[in-house]
């Protein structure tokens, strides 16, 4: 009987040590010891973070140069918005020239089936619409609807194929006349309306020993666009829509008149001599250098204005700018401008889970109110979306309220010819261009050899 009861004793004393130690600072009971250290030699159990795995995603963009300076500013702050919102995000970008890209780079990563995840991207039939339609691009129709703003762009037309939509105008722009107000005062002209005044215009210039127009050829895209404003005040606003349907050709008598028009004002001096020679930038600074009264150019250049870099002869109070004039004989709504929403970014079709998370917060960082807002005033850019009036109330640039009377004033816009048109044939429309400035070609031989190569790929 002792002997049992010594053995229930020593077990009760067991059980009450291993309840002590149980309780005893470091217990998972009591988490919080009460000297604040940790007793369990290093032990304890911890939760580690989920370990993240670095990514790169692809980006190519053509803001190269001093004139693209706040384009590229835009968008590194992007870049670095969205690298910043998804763990392990890091933009590969990959800096090329426009025509480069458009027509060397990006025409064989298509045809491979590998371009970059996101793009600079053209719309129209000969870019956007043509890899909708292969296969390689990422619809984007449901991306916006998620993120709610697929109803807030204002012309996403050159984007879409049928109801569906491929990729998104990075802003507006029209195209216009540049002028110094200075040296029009200095030599007694006023802004010119009409095709006579403007044509006076030049012409007292070119006697004061002034270029009429600063025009930098080297890349044929930059006088292409006046020719393009030209066939749209001959041809009339329609343009684009006549030259996809077959009613309006190349050799055409209202398109040979605009080609006739330019090939007259290179006869008579108009433009700087030797723009052949001459790159986009180079025409820039011979306007801001007070050598050329006027320029044609788009929107996009009123940001050059505020670079004091470039501005030493001129401040933005110094600058007009008015629309092309109506033309005598001219078809059509003769105030409608120059307008475009056809350059802006596209995305690879085929995207892994972590791709397709960036492209979402990329596209959601770059289209909003305070990226739209900031592109206008820092480079510019007409919105591609909606902003509100009070909004765009807050514009201040002389030269950006000009544009923005300009397009408010217009019974529309109308684009480029070359959304219209085959890639092959739209490269012929600039060979032909440069023959007339060479004197190597007249206006309907021009004509003529574009819309030859123009019936040879309809004939495909």
């Amino acid at each position: 009987m002792i002997k049992g009861l010594k053995l229930l004793l020593i077990l009760a004393l067991g059980f009450t040590l291993v309840l002590a130690g149980c309780s005893g600072n470091g217990s998972k009971n009591d988490p919080k010891p009460s000297n604040g250290e940790s007793t369990n030699n290093g032990n304890k159990e911890t939760t580690e973070p989920d370990k993240v795995e670095p990514f790169t995603v692809s980006l190519r963009h053509i803001q190269i140069g001093d004139a693209q300076k706040f384009r590229k500013a835009l968008l590194d702050d992007v870049v670095k918005k969205t690298e910043e919102e998804i763990p392990g995000l890091k933009f590969e970008l990959d800096a090329v020239e426009d025509q480069v890209n458009r027509y060397t780079k990006l025409p064989a990563e298509m045809a491979a089936g590998n371009p970059p995840v996101i793009f600079d991207l053209f719309g129209g039939m000969g870019d956007a619409q043509k890899y909708a339609k292969a296969g390689r691009l990422l619809e984007l129709t449901p991306i916006l609807d998620e993120l709610g703003i697929k109803d807030k762009f204002l012309n996403l037309g050159q984007f879409m194929v049928g109801d569906k939509i491929y990729g998104l105008p990075i802003g507006g722009n029209n195209e216009g006349i540049f002028y110094n107000k200075k040296l029009f005062a200095e030599h007694s002209i006023a802004a010119p309306t009409s095709l006579e005044e403007l044509e006076a215009a030049a012409a007292k210039l070119k006697e004061a020993g002034v270029t009429p127009f600063a025009m930098g050829s080297q890349a044929a895209w930059v006088p292409n666009m006046l020719v393009n404003t030209l066939i749209g005040r001959y041809a009339g606003h329609e343009l684009v829509e006549r030259v996809s349907d077959g009613s309006l050709k190349f050799n055409s008598p209202e398109i040979v008149a605009a080609y006739s028009k330019y090939e007259e004002w290179v006869k008579a001096g108009y433009f700087t001599k030797g723009e052949l020679g001459l790159s986009y930038d180079q025409m820039l600074n011979e306007f801001l250098n007070s050598k050329a009264g006027m320029m044609f150019d788009g929107s996009w250049r009123s940001s050059a204005f505020k670079n004091e870099e470039l501005t030493k002869n001129i401040t933005p109070e110094d600058v007009g700018y008015v629309p092309f004039p109506a033309v005598p004989g001219g078809k059509g709504d003769q105030t409608y401008v120059n307008g475009n929403y056809g350059n802006g970014y596209g995305f690879s079709a085929t995207l892994d889970d972590n791709e397709l998370k960036a492209v979402k917060a990329f596209i959601k960082n770059l289209y909003n109110d305070d990226m739209q807002l900031r592109g206008l005033l820092e480079d510019g850019v007409l919105p591609a979306m909606k902003l509100s009036p009070e909004v765009m109330g807050t514009v201040e640039d002389p030269v950006v309220k000009q544009v923005l009377d300009v397009a408010a004033a217009s019974g529309g816009a109308f684009s480029h010819f070359e959304i219209s048109i085959p890639s092959k044939v739209y490269t012929e429309t600039e060979t032909q261009l440069q023959a007339i400035i060479a004197g190597q070609a007249t206006a309907q031989q021009a004509g003529d050899a574009i819309q030859k190569i123009l019936d040879a790929e309809a004939g495909k």
